[in-house]
């Protein structure tokens, strides 16, 4: 039998700019192919930080050259942005790859809205970066210039921050629900979703924010029933004492271990640490859930018991 399961591709799956995007994503839909080859229905979540920050770069550009032509971008609206044309060349990748198979189901990018509480106090400590790497002095300068925050990103470089609130609900999870349901592989809660909340009456308001897209793939798979969250990025296994001589991969970590190494600070804030969280929030959330943390690449080995780091409830 096959699962229900939401996948969250990591970064380096996209690419940091539009020519080496095109060039990713047919790798990426290859690895996911092969996966709903095996029988298995697929939602994909994907990251947008190095996208998004592009297009609000540019929108920023555009509104200093002639302010009287342009109006400031809110970032809500260029997170929709992001969804649009990273959804347009996945969704493409993916449709190609799967007729090249002789697999007759559809692809579908939904243009998605996540709900989030205008009183999170994330609004108020922004840690999610965005945008490019950058030295010091350029995040400096960036930070006088367009009183943006900034922070070094886990020994990577430095990078614009925004705030990060915790997804509630899935605003279009029946549209997504009744595709996935009449065979289509969903591309949703691209960039973790356009965080929105209400306001008036049923009126949804943008804001400014960016949404971590574990966090929205971990309730998008509860709203869908998923049976596995998949949550893609750039090593092979869950690693504790990481970077050290001691280091030690991890093949299981059950909700206790993991509460424990969160508490000793073992896993990098906006690297691992979010990772884990949201495979945690998953995988406790009703019996029989599990996820897997692991490579692209390792992604059918990992849902074979082969590689990769299972976070599951004992």
């Amino acid at each position: 039998m096959g699962k229900r399961i939401v996948i969250a591709l990591g970064g380096n799956a996209l690419g940091n700019n539009l020519p080496e995007q095109m060039k990713a994503v047919k790798i990426t839909a290859r690895a996911i192919v092969d996966l709903i080859e095996d029988g298995n229905e697929v939602v994909i979540c994907h990251g947008n930080g190095p996208q998004v920050g592009m297009i609000q770069n540019a929108m920023a550009e555009l509104t200093r050259s002639d302010p009287k032509k342009y109006i400031p971008c809110p970032l809500s609206v260029c997170v929709a942005m992001s969804q649009g044309y990273i959804g347009y060349d996945l969704q493409n990748a993916m449709r190609e790859e799967m007729l090249d198979r002789g697999i007759p189901i559809g692809a579908a990018t939904v243009l998605t809205q996540v709900e989030v509480d205008p009183e999170d106090l994330a609004f108020s400590h922004p840690t999610k970066p965005i945008g490019p790497f950058m030295s010091e002095e350029e995040a400096r300068a960036l930070e006088k210039e367009r009183d943006y925050h900034v922070m070094e990103d886990a020994g990577r470089g430095w990078r614009r921050v925004v705030a990060s609130p915790e997804p509630k609900a899935i605003v279009e999870i029946d549209t997504i629900r009744s595709l996935v349901e009449t065979d289509h592989v969903v591309v949703a809660c691209g960039g973790g979703g356009i965080p929105v909340f209400r306001t008036e009456g049923h009126h949804l308001k943008g804001a400014a924010a960016v949404i971590d897209k574990d966090f929205a793939a971990a309730v998008l798979a509860k709203q869908l029933d998923a049976d596995l969250l998949i949550i893609l990025t750039a090593v092979e296994k869950v690693s504790i004492h990481f970077g050290k001589p001691d280091q030690q991969d991890l093949d299981i970590l059950t909700p206790e271990q993991a509460k424990q190494y969160i508490a000793a600070g073992e896993f990098a804030p906006g690297s691992m640490l979010p990772k884990v969280e949201a495979a945690l929030s998953f995988a406790e959330s009703k019996p029989g859930r599990k996820s897997l943390i692991t490579l692209l690449e390792k992604a059918r080995d990992g849902i074979n018991g082969k590689t990769g780091t299972i976070v599951v409830n004992s």
